[in-house]
Protein backbone atom coordinates (compact mmCIF):
# COMPACT_ATOMS: atom_id res chain seq x y z
CA UNK A 1 0.00 0.00 0.00
CA UNK A 2 2.90 2.11 0.74
CA UNK A 3 4.49 1.51 -2.07
CA UNK A 4 2.02 2.11 -4.33
CA UNK A 5 1.36 5.45 -3.02
CA UNK A 6 4.45 6.24 -3.55
CA UNK A 7 5.25 5.52 -7.03
CA UNK A 8 2.16 7.99 -7.89
CA UNK A 9 4.80 10.42 -5.67
CA UNK A 10 7.53 10.14 -7.53
CA UNK A 11 6.24 10.37 -10.42
CA UNK A 12 4.52 13.65 -10.15
CA UNK A 13 7.80 14.94 -8.67
CA UNK A 14 9.76 13.60 -11.84
CA UNK A 15 7.76 15.66 -14.03
CA UNK A 16 7.88 18.72 -12.17
CA UNK A 17 11.63 18.33 -12.57
CA UNK A 18 11.60 17.80 -16.31
CA UNK A 19 9.15 21.01 -16.89
CA UNK A 20 11.63 22.54 -14.71
CA UNK A 21 14.60 21.61 -16.69
CA UNK A 22 12.66 21.77 -20.07
CA UNK A 23 11.90 25.29 -19.55
CA UNK A 24 15.99 25.80 -18.19
CA UNK A 25 16.68 23.98 -21.26
CA UNK A 26 14.02 26.26 -23.50
CA UNK A 27 15.87 29.29 -22.12
CA UNK A 28 19.28 28.56 -22.95
CA UNK A 29 18.42 27.66 -26.40
CA UNK A 30 16.36 30.72 -26.58
CA UNK A 31 19.63 32.71 -25.49
CA UNK A 32 21.56 31.62 -28.87
CA UNK A 33 18.72 31.93 -30.86
CA UNK A 34 17.09 35.70 -30.96
CA UNK A 35 13.01 35.88 -30.89
CA UNK A 36 11.39 36.47 -33.93
CA UNK A 37 11.53 40.26 -35.69
CA UNK A 38 8.42 41.51 -35.84
CA UNK A 39 8.91 42.52 -39.17
CA UNK A 40 9.78 39.38 -39.83
CA UNK A 41 5.88 37.76 -40.04
CA UNK A 42 4.11 41.16 -41.72
CA UNK A 43 2.04 40.08 -44.94
CA UNK A 44 2.80 43.88 -45.97
CA UNK A 45 5.96 46.28 -45.75
CA UNK A 46 6.58 48.00 -42.64
CA UNK A 47 4.69 51.60 -42.89
CA UNK A 48 1.93 50.50 -45.61
CA UNK A 49 -1.47 51.80 -45.13
CA UNK A 50 -4.12 49.25 -43.70
CA UNK A 51 -7.83 49.52 -42.53
CA UNK A 52 -9.65 47.59 -40.23
CA UNK A 53 -10.46 43.91 -41.06
CA UNK A 54 -7.37 43.81 -43.57
CA UNK A 55 -4.76 40.66 -42.68
CA UNK A 56 -1.60 41.82 -41.64
CA UNK A 57 0.22 38.58 -40.34
CA UNK A 58 1.92 36.10 -42.72
CA UNK A 59 1.08 33.16 -40.38
CA UNK A 60 3.19 30.79 -42.77
CA UNK A 61 6.34 33.16 -41.87
CA UNK A 62 5.63 32.74 -37.92
CA UNK A 63 8.48 30.38 -36.93
CA UNK A 64 7.90 27.02 -34.60
CA UNK A 65 9.25 26.01 -31.22
CA UNK A 66 9.59 22.64 -29.73
CA UNK A 67 6.73 22.04 -27.15
CA UNK A 68 9.12 20.43 -24.28
CA UNK A 69 10.56 23.83 -23.98
CA UNK A 70 7.86 26.05 -24.57
CA UNK A 71 4.80 24.95 -22.23
CA UNK A 72 3.70 28.41 -21.80
CA UNK A 73 3.07 28.89 -25.33
CA UNK A 74 -0.21 26.51 -25.10
CA UNK A 75 -1.94 28.45 -22.33
CA UNK A 76 -1.22 31.50 -25.09
CA UNK A 77 -2.38 29.53 -27.95
CA UNK A 78 -5.32 28.62 -25.95
CA UNK A 79 -6.32 31.91 -25.63
CA UNK A 80 -5.71 33.14 -29.03
CA UNK A 81 -8.46 30.01 -29.60
CA UNK A 82 -5.77 28.38 -32.12
CA UNK A 83 -7.29 24.94 -31.15
CA UNK A 84 -5.57 23.61 -34.82
CA UNK A 85 -1.41 25.14 -34.05
CA UNK A 86 -2.59 23.34 -30.55
CA UNK A 87 -3.50 19.51 -31.77
CA UNK A 88 -0.58 20.18 -34.88
CA UNK A 89 1.89 21.24 -32.10
CA UNK A 90 1.00 17.98 -29.28
CA UNK A 91 0.93 15.65 -32.63
CA UNK A 92 4.44 16.90 -34.22
CA UNK A 93 6.10 18.64 -31.29
CA UNK A 94 6.53 21.97 -32.71
CA UNK A 95 4.00 24.82 -32.03
CA UNK A 96 3.42 28.19 -33.64
CA UNK A 97 4.81 31.25 -31.74
CA UNK A 98 1.56 32.92 -30.10
CA UNK A 99 1.40 35.99 -31.49
CA UNK A 100 0.13 37.37 -28.81
CA UNK A 101 4.58 37.37 -28.54
CA UNK A 102 5.00 39.23 -31.54
CA UNK A 103 1.75 41.64 -32.18
CA UNK A 104 -0.09 43.78 -30.06
CA UNK A 105 -1.90 47.45 -30.78
CA UNK A 106 -4.73 47.05 -33.17
CA UNK A 107 -4.30 43.44 -33.99
CA UNK A 108 -5.91 40.27 -33.33
CA UNK A 109 -5.33 37.27 -32.07
CA UNK A 110 -5.76 35.86 -35.93
CA UNK A 111 -3.29 38.94 -37.41
CA UNK A 112 -6.44 40.65 -38.43
CA UNK A 113 -6.10 44.88 -38.30
CA UNK A 114 -8.89 46.35 -36.14
CA UNK A 115 -9.92 48.66 -33.23
CA UNK A 116 -9.37 51.64 -34.98
CA UNK A 117 -11.19 53.64 -37.95
CA UNK A 118 -10.04 55.19 -41.04
CA UNK A 119 -6.24 54.33 -43.14
CA UNK A 120 -4.22 53.61 -40.24
CA UNK A 121 -0.53 52.16 -41.21
CA UNK A 122 1.54 49.43 -40.14
CA UNK A 123 4.80 49.89 -37.38
CA UNK A 124 6.44 48.35 -34.86
CA UNK A 125 6.77 49.82 -31.54
CA UNK A 126 9.46 48.25 -29.42
CA UNK A 127 9.80 43.99 -30.29
CA UNK A 128 5.86 44.34 -31.06
CA UNK A 129 3.96 44.64 -34.17
CA UNK A 130 1.39 47.26 -34.32
CA UNK A 131 -1.57 49.01 -36.24
CA UNK A 132 -1.10 52.81 -35.96
CA UNK A 133 -4.23 54.43 -36.21
CA UNK A 134 -4.65 57.27 -38.26
CA UNK A 135 -4.42 61.01 -36.69
CA UNK A 136 -6.75 63.45 -36.93
CA UNK A 137 -5.15 65.19 -39.88
CA UNK A 138 -3.03 62.96 -42.67
CA UNK A 139 -1.57 64.28 -45.59
CA UNK A 140 1.12 63.67 -48.10
CA UNK A 141 2.15 64.91 -51.38
CA UNK A 142 0.91 64.40 -55.36
CA UNK A 143 3.65 62.42 -57.02
CA UNK A 144 4.07 61.65 -60.67
CA UNK A 145 3.97 57.57 -60.75
CA UNK A 146 2.87 56.36 -63.66
CA UNK A 147 4.28 57.86 -67.27
CA UNK A 148 3.96 57.04 -70.99
CA UNK A 149 6.99 57.18 -72.84
CA UNK A 150 7.08 57.36 -76.68
CA UNK A 151 8.98 54.69 -78.75
CA UNK A 152 9.62 54.50 -82.12
CA UNK A 153 6.14 52.44 -82.72
CA UNK A 154 3.84 53.25 -80.08
CA UNK A 155 4.31 54.04 -76.26
CA UNK A 156 5.63 52.18 -73.17
CA UNK A 157 3.60 52.56 -69.81
CA UNK A 158 5.92 52.72 -66.88
CA UNK A 159 5.54 53.32 -62.91
CA UNK A 160 7.78 54.97 -60.95
CA UNK A 161 9.19 57.09 -63.80
CA UNK A 162 10.50 57.08 -67.02
CA UNK A 163 12.88 54.14 -66.11
CA UNK A 164 10.48 52.56 -63.81
CA UNK A 165 9.24 49.15 -64.27
CA UNK A 166 7.37 48.23 -67.68
CA UNK A 167 3.47 47.83 -67.20
CA UNK A 168 2.90 47.56 -70.67
CA UNK A 169 3.85 48.29 -74.05
CA UNK A 170 1.02 49.70 -76.42
CA UNK A 171 1.05 50.36 -80.61
CA UNK A 172 0.27 53.90 -81.82
CA UNK A 173 -2.47 52.13 -84.10
CA UNK A 174 -3.86 51.18 -80.73
CA UNK A 175 -4.18 54.37 -78.08
CA UNK A 176 -7.33 54.84 -76.71
CA UNK A 177 -8.88 54.90 -73.49
CA UNK A 178 -9.16 51.22 -72.60
CA UNK A 179 -4.84 50.98 -73.17
CA UNK A 180 -3.69 54.23 -71.77
CA UNK A 181 -4.48 55.29 -68.08
CA UNK A 182 -6.72 58.29 -68.82
CA UNK A 183 -7.54 59.39 -64.56
CA UNK A 184 -6.25 62.70 -65.25
CA UNK A 185 -5.12 62.93 -68.80
CA UNK A 186 -7.73 62.65 -71.54
CA UNK A 187 -7.30 60.45 -74.85
CA UNK A 188 -7.51 63.57 -77.01
CA UNK A 189 -4.80 65.33 -74.87
CA UNK A 190 -2.55 62.14 -74.89
CA UNK A 191 -2.96 61.92 -78.56
CA UNK A 192 -2.17 65.79 -79.09
CA UNK A 193 0.46 64.75 -77.02
CA UNK A 194 2.09 62.15 -78.77
CA UNK A 195 1.86 63.30 -82.11
CA UNK A 196 3.85 66.69 -80.78
CA UNK A 197 6.64 64.56 -78.64
CA UNK A 198 9.80 62.99 -80.04
CA UNK A 199 10.86 59.38 -78.85
CA UNK A 200 12.00 59.17 -75.60
CA UNK A 201 9.55 62.10 -74.23
CA UNK A 202 7.35 61.37 -71.38
CA UNK A 203 4.10 62.35 -70.06
CA UNK A 204 2.85 61.70 -66.34
CA UNK A 205 -0.44 59.64 -66.55
CA UNK A 206 -1.16 58.57 -63.04
CA UNK A 207 -0.17 59.78 -59.87
CA UNK A 208 0.81 58.63 -56.34
CA UNK A 209 0.49 60.36 -52.78
CA UNK A 210 4.22 60.05 -51.24
CA UNK A 211 5.70 61.95 -47.63
CA UNK A 212 3.26 61.78 -45.50
CA UNK A 213 3.69 63.48 -42.68
CA UNK A 214 2.95 60.70 -40.09
CA UNK A 215 6.00 58.87 -42.39
CA UNK A 216 3.69 56.04 -44.02
CA UNK A 217 4.97 54.82 -47.20
CA UNK A 218 4.03 55.76 -50.39
CA UNK A 219 0.23 54.91 -51.56
CA UNK A 220 -0.27 54.23 -55.28
CA UNK A 221 -2.78 55.39 -57.38
CA UNK A 222 -4.69 51.72 -57.53
CA UNK A 223 -4.54 52.12 -53.55
CA UNK A 224 -5.63 55.90 -53.25
CA UNK A 225 -9.23 55.44 -53.52
CA UNK A 226 -9.42 52.12 -51.37
CA UNK A 227 -7.72 53.75 -48.38
CA UNK A 228 -8.65 57.65 -48.92
CA UNK A 229 -11.89 57.38 -51.12
CA UNK A 230 -12.81 59.27 -54.08
CA UNK A 231 -12.90 62.69 -52.94
CA UNK A 232 -8.96 62.75 -52.88
CA UNK A 233 -8.62 61.41 -55.66
CA UNK A 234 -10.90 64.32 -57.30
CA UNK A 235 -8.90 67.00 -55.23
CA UNK A 236 -6.01 65.16 -56.64
CA UNK A 237 -7.48 66.11 -60.33
CA UNK A 238 -7.83 70.04 -59.78
CA UNK A 239 -4.16 70.54 -58.03
CA UNK A 240 -0.41 70.49 -59.70
CA UNK A 241 1.87 67.90 -58.68
CA UNK A 242 3.59 68.65 -55.73
CA UNK A 243 0.67 69.94 -54.05
CA UNK A 244 -0.01 68.65 -50.76
CA UNK A 245 -3.08 66.64 -50.82
CA UNK A 246 -5.20 66.27 -47.37
CA UNK A 247 -6.09 62.61 -47.44
CA UNK A 248 -7.58 61.81 -44.32
CA UNK A 249 -9.35 64.12 -41.65
CA UNK A 250 -10.76 62.84 -38.49
CA UNK A 251 -13.58 64.13 -36.23
CA UNK A 252 -12.64 67.92 -35.85
CA UNK A 253 -13.58 71.83 -35.70
CA UNK A 254 -13.85 74.35 -38.34
CA UNK A 255 -13.81 77.87 -36.99
CA UNK A 256 -13.63 80.92 -39.51
CA UNK A 257 -10.30 82.90 -38.46
CA UNK A 258 -10.33 86.13 -40.91
CA UNK A 259 -12.37 87.22 -43.74
CA UNK A 260 -12.35 89.79 -46.48
CA UNK A 261 -14.37 91.17 -49.18
CA UNK A 262 -13.48 93.49 -52.37
CA UNK A 263 -15.69 94.43 -55.06
CA UNK A 264 -15.08 94.15 -58.43
CA UNK A 265 -15.61 97.94 -59.99
CA UNK A 266 -16.23 99.13 -63.53
CA UNK A 267 -13.67 99.15 -66.38
CA UNK A 268 -15.57 98.73 -69.37
CA UNK A 269 -12.50 99.19 -71.50
CA UNK A 270 -11.42 95.65 -70.26
CA UNK A 271 -14.88 94.30 -70.67
CA UNK A 272 -16.63 93.83 -67.39
CA UNK A 273 -18.31 90.74 -68.36
CA UNK A 274 -15.31 89.18 -69.24
CA UNK A 275 -13.56 90.29 -65.64
CA UNK A 276 -16.25 89.01 -63.62
CA UNK A 277 -15.89 85.87 -65.26
CA UNK A 278 -12.31 86.12 -64.40
CA UNK A 279 -13.30 87.17 -60.68
CA UNK A 280 -15.24 84.25 -60.71
CA UNK A 281 -13.00 81.54 -62.05
CA UNK A 282 -10.38 83.24 -59.38
CA UNK A 283 -13.04 82.34 -56.75
CA UNK A 284 -13.63 79.06 -58.14
CA UNK A 285 -9.83 78.13 -58.30
CA UNK A 286 -9.36 78.81 -54.77
CA UNK A 287 -12.55 77.97 -52.80
CA UNK A 288 -11.76 74.42 -50.66
CA UNK A 289 -7.64 74.54 -50.99
CA UNK A 290 -6.75 72.71 -47.70
CA UNK A 291 -3.34 73.81 -47.01
CA UNK A 292 -1.71 71.70 -44.28
CA UNK A 293 1.04 73.59 -41.53
CA UNK A 294 4.31 74.32 -42.34
CA UNK A 295 3.32 73.69 -46.40
CA UNK A 296 1.97 75.82 -49.31
CA UNK A 297 -0.55 75.27 -51.98
CA UNK A 298 -1.23 76.68 -54.87
CA UNK A 299 -4.78 76.95 -56.78
CA UNK A 300 -6.35 74.27 -59.58
CA UNK A 301 -4.93 74.34 -62.35
CA UNK A 302 -7.71 73.41 -64.63
CA UNK A 303 -9.50 76.42 -64.38
CA UNK A 304 -10.08 78.59 -67.40
CA UNK A 305 -9.87 82.69 -68.08
CA UNK A 306 -10.82 84.77 -70.66
CA UNK A 307 -8.31 87.56 -72.17
CA UNK A 308 -9.12 90.64 -72.33
CA UNK A 309 -8.33 93.22 -74.83
CA UNK A 310 -5.05 95.21 -72.96
CA UNK A 311 -2.80 97.18 -75.34
CA UNK A 312 -0.01 97.66 -72.77
CA UNK A 313 -0.12 93.46 -72.49
CA UNK A 314 1.98 90.69 -73.96
CA UNK A 315 0.12 89.95 -76.96
CA UNK A 316 -2.50 92.75 -76.46
CA UNK A 317 -4.60 90.91 -73.86
CA UNK A 318 -4.31 89.97 -70.16
CA UNK A 319 -6.47 88.45 -67.46
CA UNK A 320 -8.48 90.80 -65.92
CA UNK A 321 -10.69 90.55 -62.74
CA UNK A 322 -8.12 88.41 -61.42
CA UNK A 323 -6.44 91.29 -59.11
CA UNK A 324 -9.93 92.34 -57.27
CA UNK A 325 -10.23 88.96 -56.25
CA UNK A 326 -6.75 88.29 -55.67
CA UNK A 327 -6.81 91.96 -53.20
CA UNK A 328 -9.55 89.45 -51.50
CA UNK A 329 -7.73 86.46 -50.83
CA UNK A 330 -4.68 88.39 -50.28
CA UNK A 331 -6.69 90.33 -47.12
CA UNK A 332 -8.46 87.10 -45.76
CA UNK A 333 -4.72 85.64 -45.75
CA UNK A 334 -2.81 88.31 -44.10
CA UNK A 335 -5.25 88.87 -41.92
CA UNK A 336 -5.60 85.35 -40.70
CA UNK A 337 -1.73 86.00 -40.08
CA UNK A 338 -0.28 84.32 -43.14
CA UNK A 339 2.56 85.66 -45.22
CA UNK A 340 1.56 87.40 -48.24
CA UNK A 341 1.01 84.44 -50.77
CA UNK A 342 3.80 84.64 -53.23
CA UNK A 343 2.85 85.56 -56.89
CA UNK A 344 0.61 88.13 -55.18
CA UNK A 345 1.93 92.11 -54.49
CA UNK A 346 1.35 94.92 -52.47
CA UNK A 347 -0.60 96.77 -55.27
CA UNK A 348 -3.92 97.44 -56.74
CA UNK A 349 -2.94 95.50 -59.98
CA UNK A 350 -2.28 92.30 -57.13
CA UNK A 351 -1.47 90.02 -59.73
CA UNK A 352 1.39 90.78 -62.78
CA UNK A 353 0.24 89.98 -66.10
CA UNK A 354 2.86 87.22 -67.12
CA UNK A 355 1.81 85.69 -63.59
CA UNK A 356 -0.97 82.51 -63.62
CA UNK A 357 -3.68 83.17 -61.14
CA UNK A 358 -3.62 79.61 -59.98
CA UNK A 359 -0.52 77.73 -60.47
CA UNK A 360 1.51 81.17 -60.55
CA UNK A 361 0.37 81.72 -57.18
CA UNK A 362 1.27 80.02 -53.47
CA UNK A 363 -0.56 80.61 -50.33
CA UNK A 364 1.98 79.26 -47.04
CA UNK A 365 0.61 78.30 -43.88
CA UNK A 366 2.68 78.99 -41.37
CA UNK A 367 0.82 78.03 -38.44
CA UNK A 368 0.44 74.92 -36.70
CA UNK A 369 -3.04 73.59 -37.75
CA UNK A 370 -4.23 73.25 -41.15
CA UNK A 371 -6.51 75.77 -42.78
CA UNK A 372 -9.24 75.96 -45.42
CA UNK A 373 -9.41 78.69 -47.86
CA UNK A 374 -13.35 79.35 -48.53
CA UNK A 375 -14.12 81.73 -51.41
CA UNK A 376 -17.39 82.98 -53.33
CA UNK A 377 -18.90 85.72 -54.97
CA UNK A 378 -21.96 87.97 -54.91
CA UNK A 379 -23.69 89.86 -58.29
CA UNK A 380 -22.74 90.06 -61.52
CA UNK A 381 -20.81 92.15 -63.85
CA UNK A 382 -19.28 95.09 -62.67
CA UNK A 383 -21.19 94.76 -59.53
CA UNK A 384 -19.82 91.63 -58.77
CA UNK A 385 -18.30 91.12 -54.95
CA UNK A 386 -15.90 88.33 -54.10
CA UNK A 387 -15.91 86.97 -50.46
CA UNK A 388 -12.85 85.24 -48.91
CA UNK A 389 -11.96 83.57 -45.74
CA UNK A 390 -9.41 81.63 -43.86
CA UNK A 391 -10.82 78.70 -42.07
CA UNK A 392 -8.79 77.03 -39.14
CA UNK A 393 -9.00 73.01 -38.96
CA UNK A 394 -8.86 71.72 -35.09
Amino acid sequence: MRRSLLNPILAFGVLIILIISFSYVGDTIEGYFPPQKPEEITAMSIGDTVVSGMKVVDDAKIRKVPVLFNFEYLKNLFEEEKYLPIINGLLTGSLETPLSQLANGNISAQGVAQGFEGPGYLSVQGQQLVVNAPQTFVWGYKTGYTVGVKTKDGVEIRNGGKSGELVKTVAESDIKNDTIPNEYVSITTFKKWYNKSTEGDYIYLDYSLTRFNDGRNQVTPNQIKTFFGESVVTYMKNYPAGSPVMAYMGPHSENVTSSYTEALGSYPEYGDSARAYNAMSFARAWNGTIIPPKTGSNGKENIGFEPCPDPNATGGSAVHGVCPAARSLRGATTSAGLPLPSGIRWDELAIAYDTSPTVGVKVYNNHDYPIKLVMWTDGSGAGLVIHSQVVRLG
